[in-house]
């Protein structure tokens, strides 16, 4: 017997090398100006600049270029909208990694509001968004947030009073995907790594999700079998076509997922981390996955409850491993042990590269650090020995 479920819309998505140059079809029929919202220093010196130019080269729109650097805060997205509401955008269009969608998908959002946009972040605002928006068009440059496929946007302000809130409608959704993987070639070794981490981290909760359904649960898993045929081959060499569009097609469905079951205890940590301290959302998900992956498999099968999840884990270990017709549990150690494989591999860095240190798991513990969909729940003290042990 299925399940009950429901299903978020996808944005209109195509998918293959090459296909930037698709970019001017789908904005031919606006007349008035466009704006680019691109990567501070990647999109400059990575050759995508050029390749954009002669793509759009032909069209008669005024574009302006903006570029952004790091994660979207209020400020930032308030001084874009001021500046240039009086251009008469017609169309947004983000070309990057999952900071500059992000940014994108707000400023298509708040263009014609007048109040800031943290008045309609949940749980920070009071004000709801009629889901009014201008046309969005999502290329992301990386493999790893999958925001070109969800309708949220994470807002952030770093500090001690710092949150990480999202803007949400189902109407904000980009309008077009262009997924290109050939613009993914460039990006540097540890982006790759952190990105790829962020991404397998996406698939894997959200199949564990206590949201999942049936169509989640798929996706996830070809997702997953994705990373595992090309995340090594795409760190040894940068330049393998193959491993990267398998990695840029994984990330995609990796924000449907989400965008449909829901993340866990390591998505929660990101958040109440990336609040606080200026830590790539990658590298966050990547240094505590594999230990949360642990304990919480370990809970599971020392309270010996919900067996259902924890056959799930071990069908993500199955994929990781060449071994068949083995336990569950030898899946779910093959799944931690290719965890932390990679993040010793890739050396994803512990938390004190970016000065955490013993003395702020508190802060981060009593903070937004959410796990309404992870298989099991932890205290305090538990919470708190999952972050020492990566710091």
């Amino acid at each position: 017997m299925i399940p009950d479920f429901s299903f978020a819309p996808m944005p209109f998505t195509v998918f293959g090398n090459g296909h930037i140059n698709d970019l001017p079809k789908f904005v031919k029929k606006y007349y008035g100006s466009i704006l680019i919202l691109t990567g501070k220093d990647s999109f400059t010196k990575t050759g995508i600049k050029e390749k954009l130019e002669s793509v759009l080269i032909n069209l008669d729109n005024q574009i302006f270029f903006i570029s952004i650097s790091g994660e979207p805060s209020p400020d930032v997205i308030d001084e874009i909208v001021q500046e240039f509401r009086s251009k008469n955008i017609e169309c947004v269009i983000s070309i990057g990694g999952g900071s500059v969608i992000d940014t994108g998908k707000s400023v298509s959002a708040m263009m014609n509001k007048k109040n800031s946009v943290k008045e309609y972040l949940e749980g920070v605002g009071t004000k709801i968004h009629a889901g009014d928006k201008l046309p969005f068009i999502a290329i992301p440059t990386t493999a790893g947030t999958g925001s070109e496929a969800t309708k949220n946007a994470p807002v952030g302000l770093i500090g001690d009073k710092g949150f990480k809130k999202s803007l949400r409608h189902d109407n904000f959704i980009p309008d077009v995907a262009i997924i290109d993987p050939e613009l993914t070639i460039t990006c540097p070794k540890e982006v790759t790594a952190a990105c790829g981490m962020d991404a397998f981290i996406q698939l894997l909760e959200s199949y564990v999700s206590t949201k999942s359904n049936p169509m989640t649960d798929a996706l996830a898993l070809k997702g997953i079998e994705y990373i595992y045929n090309s995340f090594d081959a795409v760190m040894e060499n940068g330049l393998n076509g193959v491993a990267r569009s398998e990695m840029a097609f994984a990330a995609y469905l990796s924000g449907i997922t989400l965008a449909n079951a829901g993340l866990g205890l390591i998505h929660g940590f990101a958040a109440s981390i990336g609040a606080r301290y200026k830590i790539p959302h990658g590298v966050i998900c990547g240094t505590l996955g594999g230990v949360v992956t642990k304990v919480t498999i370990k809970k599971l099968q020392k309270n010996h409850t919900n067996s259902t999840s924890l056959t799930k884990y071990a069908d993500i270990g199955n994929i990781l491993t060449e071994v068949k017709s083995r336990s569950d549990k030898y899946y779910c150690d093959a799944l931690i042990k290719q965890m932390e494989k990679w993040i010793d591999d890739f050396n994803i860095p512990l938390l004190s590269r970016y000065n955490m240190t013993m003395d702020d798991t508190t802060k981060i513990i009593i903070g937004d650090t959410g796990m309404k969909n992870n298989p099991v729940k932890f205290d305090e003290y538990e919470l708190e020995d999952i972050l020492l042990e990566r710091i």
